[in-house]
């Protein structure tokens, strides 16, 4: 089942995953409604189309005033977009994404996918989020944490621990990590999911984990 980012946020909040605050628009003007209900000062708008790599292909940008919000949804809506996943197909945008801005001080990459040998689910995790995981595996592979979750008792909470830990977290966020591994593990079996993928998993200048 492939969704819609927006769709994704929806389903992890349902199963106890925070993310930021956003509202879909399929309109100029919903759009500018959407921002004006965030009233934040930043506004991020972004397509939403089923394609990661959204950001250097001009599909998600950072909106410092309700004219410029205006501007990117107009430039998006009902126009096409093409990124180095969607194999050089044009994909249409009906929706997009206004989300409120945050300050984020880390990016953490955090991964969720069935171990075909083993039939467990696998966790893995990296402190270099925000960008492409293969090129992060190629270039610096001790950067990547991986940790199986045993099917015959599931999720436990030292899973989430062993993860924090590896990846330099604190005491805090490895408890919000632990929180959000068990919400993406009961997520990931509800839904009978083959990958679960959070590019990144942003620490907020709080300390909050959020997945962006």
């Amino acid at each position: 089942m492939n969704v819609h980012e927006y769709q994704a946020k929806e389903l992890f909040r349902s199963f106890g995953v925070p993310t930021p605050r956003g509202i879909t628009a399929t309109t100029v003007d919903e759009a500018i409604d959407a921002a004006k209900e965030l009233d934040g000062e930043i506004a991020v708008v972004k397509a939403q189309v089923h394609a990661g790599g959204r950001g250097k292909a001009g599909g998600v940008k950072v909106a410092k005033s309700l004219d410029e919000v205006k501007q990117y949804a107009d430039d998006m809506l009902g126009n096409t977009l093409t990124t180095f996943q969607s194999g050089g197909v044009a994909l249409p945008i009906h929706t997009v994404l206004i989300e409120e801005g945050l300050d984020i001080v880390d990016e953490l990459y955090l991964s969720a996918l069935v171990d075909r040998e083993t039939q467990s689910v696998t966790f893995i995790g990296s402190s270099e989020g925000g960008m492409d995981i293969e090129e992060v595996a190629e270039n610096t592979p001790e950067k990547i944490v991986t940790v199986s979750v045993d099917p015959a008792s599931g999720f436990q909470p030292y899973v989430g621990r062993r993860m924090g830990f590896a990846m330099g977290l604190d005491k805090k966020q490895t408890s919000q990590l632990v929180k959000v591994m068990n919400g993406l593990y009961n997520l990931f079996l509800a839904k009978d999911f083959s990958l679960i993928e959070i590019n990144p998993l942003i620490v907020t200048q709080e300390g909050n984990l959020l997945a962006l």
